[in-house]
């Protein structure tokens, strides 16, 4: 697909920028940072009885922490050594020692008195075991009888009635492929993965605009761009090396912009630990911040179009690309018009920007040669994220930002080889190469020299609410298996999804540690299995970057708190084929890693480079340095896509706020602080804009009530910088708010935003006898993906 060739990193500028320095104050004193270099003593400590090991970890393997690809040391965009606090944080569940068996082996009511942070840090899981219903503790299984529990089970059931799940923590792309080709053989199309739940409407976003999902430039294509464009992207926390990026972005003149409803601090302002200047006086991150709704990103968009179509009625050209547009678009007439339908009154009210700020970006963007549009969980986590990515996607297709350097759409991943589930084909609506459909079906199907289940598999969402169907509907989940997660602190309603987890027969936690799901009960059995983290992985194991940079990541040797009964999770799925299907398991047999990568090359065509990765630091970027260079996209007819999008109705009522989740001091529900060390939120804050405190008598740090017909969500006011109108909870702690079953029409992302009514907690308890909400109508409720 691409021509052009990753040239690998670049040198550091080596001058000084006091133009970006914070404040000439060293080390921050004063100001609210986070201690960088306090935490990596810390880490240090953490993991002292097992230092070699962690140090080896860091030097050799490839990060298993975010999905920048840092290999050992070093990454793909700038040379010198980088390390960060998110890798830290995860280092830890690499070289624990096992759970004490005293404490694995309690009475279940008192490991349910752990939080998930607490359970992490009792340490490994050791080896097989169960607990079978009315029994209150986990008693030790031999792998064989683990194993064969589970294959009877599949046995007696029809495969719609079980499904496979796969999250992200260092889980490598020979796992992923494994998994999900296994699930299949076992005749299931039940399989999902973590993306779900974060990056999955930005795929069937750039696929419909441009034919491919994933990001379409390099993290060099920042440094150096007119305008880096962050939406609804907290970059510098969820990847914190991405930060250095954007320290040498902005001496190289790019103009830094961010569109959020917070004014997330670290994006304000930041200080680079291994960059000695920014660890010293800090860095100004971001030149601009747009504080839009949550939910008002589409009509912010529509009003940039809207300002570009009126620069081109005085000046045609002033705006638009026209030669890109003739060449590589196609419906320019037709978004043309739905923006010009728009009126401006309805832009400013739902976005929540006013003309004048809209008019200053549309002209900056318009004056701009290049820009990089980078995006998450802000505009991902919507019933309409597909339209928000769509709509992205738009703007860069009008000004030609795409397939050449310095331009692109970067959906902006978090973890580590999120990026390589789908492409690896455990997803439902995938399989490796393609999607679940038409001539991909035949071509791997012939690959793998077996059938592939003819019906569609639902996703994570639908496959839990489905545990709760009656007895006779053939589409009842009675079995679930899942590598890693924790749905209690990922999905939303987490009493249904208890209930739900409950109602199993059986449950399979294949995981490296134990989390609050792990001790929900079941009807037959919870079978627990001790996993190996990607280090320990026979053959080693590759992992996708953000970039589409494939990494490998050897095996590491010297753990001095080896889990003996661990296996590596593609051994695991096979040993599990071979027992329910002996006669043909041969189908999916592999000796060894290195025949699963030479597989994966054939299996997704994409991944062809993948077969020589074979010593640490080997590395190869697929599609090349840019998808759809020069303008030509992987569509039927080679052209872009403008797709005209409505803006949303939120269903706001008069008085309503709008909440929306947010991550801090966590690396996706593994919570690291109780208190976030960017803006010192504890863990129930709820962060409020002073307009609207003062509106409803509200002081800081005073008890409020976050309420609507779903749940109740008890904190306290934190006064910030917070767009009206708009509330932030952390995530997992807010996700009661929010009621299952809403989907995002095209990717089924559950929805994490809702309307909410916000109160004193004094005025909100003292009435909560006399006012009932009313409860929602099933009907009315939005469908899953179809």
């Amino acid at each position: 697909m691409g021509k052009t060739k990753h040239a690998g990193p670049m040198k550091k500028s080596k001058i000084p920028a006091p133009e970006h320095w914070v404040s000439p104050v060293p080390f921050g004193l004063g100001k609210i940072k986070p201690t960088h270099i306090r935490d990596s003593f810390k880490t240090m400590w953490e993991n002292k009885d097992n230092l070699n090991y962690a140090k080896n970890i860091i030097t050799k393997g490839v990060c298993d922490g975010c999905a920048l690809g840092v290999s050992g040391l070093y990454d793909q965009t700038l040379t010198g050594p980088h390390v960060c606090t998110t890798r830290f944080n995860v280092l830890r569940l690499n070289t624990m020692p096992a759970i004490s068996e005293d404490i694995l082996h309690a009475d279940i009511s008192e490991l349910k008195k752990y939080s998930s942070t607490e359970l992490r840090k009792l340490g490994r899981i050791p080896y097989p075991m169960i607990r079978r219903k009315g029994e209150t503790k986990f008693s030790r299984l031999s792998w064989d009888e683990a194993m064969d529990t589970i294959a009877d089970k599949m046995k007696q059931l029809d495969p719609k009635q079980y499904a496979f799940y796969m999250t992200s923590r260092g889980i490598t792309n020979e796992s992923y492929y494994v998994g999900g080709k296994v699930s299949r053989f076992l005749g299931t199309n039940n399989v999902d993965n973590a993306s779900r739940i974060c990056h999955s409407p930005s795929k069937t976003a750039m696929k419909r605009s441009i034919g491919v999902g994933a990001s379409t430039s390099n993290y060099q294509d920042w440094i150096g761009t007119d305008v880096l464009l962050f939406w609804g992207s907290v970059a510098s926390n969820s990847s914190p090396v991405s930060t250095k990026y954007m320290l040498e972005a902005k001496k190289k003149g790019t103009k830094i912009i961010v569109v959020n409803p917070y004014r997330e601090p670290s994006m304000d302002k930041y200080w680079v630990p291994s960059v000695p200047e920014s660890a010293l006086f800090g860095t100004k991150v971001a030149d601009d911040f747009y504080q839009v709704n949550i939910g008002g990103d589409i009509a912010f968009m529509h009003g940039i179009m809207k300002h570009w179509f009126e620069m081109e009625e005085k000046q045609h050209g002033a705006a638009i690309n026209h030669e890109f547009v003739q060449e590589h678009v196609n419906d320019y007439e037709l978004l043309k018009e739905k923006v010009e339908a728009q009126n401006w009154e309805e832009i400013v009210e739902s976005s929540g920007v006013s003309k004048d700020r809209i008019f200053e970006l549309a002209e900056l963007l318009a004056n701009s040669k290049n820009a990089v549009f980078a995006w998450a969980l802000g505009l991902t986590m919507h019933s309409f994220a597909t339209d928000n990515i769509s709509q992205v996607a738009n703007l860069a297709l009008l000004r030609g930002f795409l397939g050449r350097k310095h331009s692109g759409l970067m959906p902006f991943r978090g973890h580590s080889s999120v990026q390589g589930s789908g492409e690896m084909g455990a997803d439902p609506f995938v399989l490796p190469g393609g999607d679940f459909k038409g001539e991909n079906i035949s071509r791997i199907e012939k690959l793998w020299g077996f059938k592939l289940p003819d019906w569609q598999g639902d996703i994570v969402g639908v496959s839990l609410e489905n545990i709760m169907l009656p007895e006779d509907n053939e589409r009842k989940i009675k079995m679930y298996y899942m590598s890693g997660g924790n749905f209690l602190e990922t999905m939303p309603e987490p009493d249904f999804i208890e209930e739900a987890l409950a109602s199993l027969d059986i449950r399979v936690h294949q995981d490296i540690i134990l989390n609050t799901s792990t001790l929900v009960e079941a009807q037959e059995a919870v079978i627990v299995l001790p996993a190996k983290t990607r280090y320990e992985q026979e053959g080693g194991g590759t992992s996708t970057s953000t970039e589409r940079m494939v990494y490998f990541s050897p095996p590491i040797d010297g753990n001095k708190n080896l889990i003996e009964e661990a296996r590596a999770e593609w051994k695991i799925y096979i040993d599990l084929a071979k027992r329910v299907k002996p006669e043909t398991a041969h189908l999916v047999d592999f000796k060894d890693a290195d025949e699963i990568r030479a597989e994966i090359a054939v299996a997704n065509p994409s991944y062809d480079g993948v077969q020589h990765l074979k010593k640490q630091g080997d590395v190869f970027q697929w599609g090349g340095a840019w998808l759809c260079e020069d303008g030509l996209c992987p569509t039927p007819d080679g052209r872009g896509n403008l797709i005209p999008v409505d803006i949303p109705d939120l269903n706001k009522k008069p008085g309503d706020f709008y909440v929306t989740t947010r991550r801090g001091k966590q690396f996706n529900s593994m919570v690291y602080g109780e208190t976030d060390p960017f803006n010192r939120a504890a863990r129930y804050d709820v962060l409020l804009n002073a307009e609207d405190a003062a509106e409803l008598s509200i002081a800081d740090g005073e008890g409020i009530v976050i309420y609507n017909q779903y749940g109740v969500f008890q904190g306290k006011a934190k006064i910030d910088a917070i767009a009206k109108s708009n509330v932030g909870v952390h995530f997992p702690e807010g996700n009661f708010l929010l009621p299952k079953g809403r989907y995002e029409k095209f990717a089924g992302i559950p929805d994490y935003n809702i309307a909410v009514k916000v109160e004193k907690a004094d005025r909100f308890n003292a009435r909560k006898d006399t006012k009932y909400y009313e409860k929602p109508i099933e009907d009315l409720e939005m469908a899953p993906p179809s």
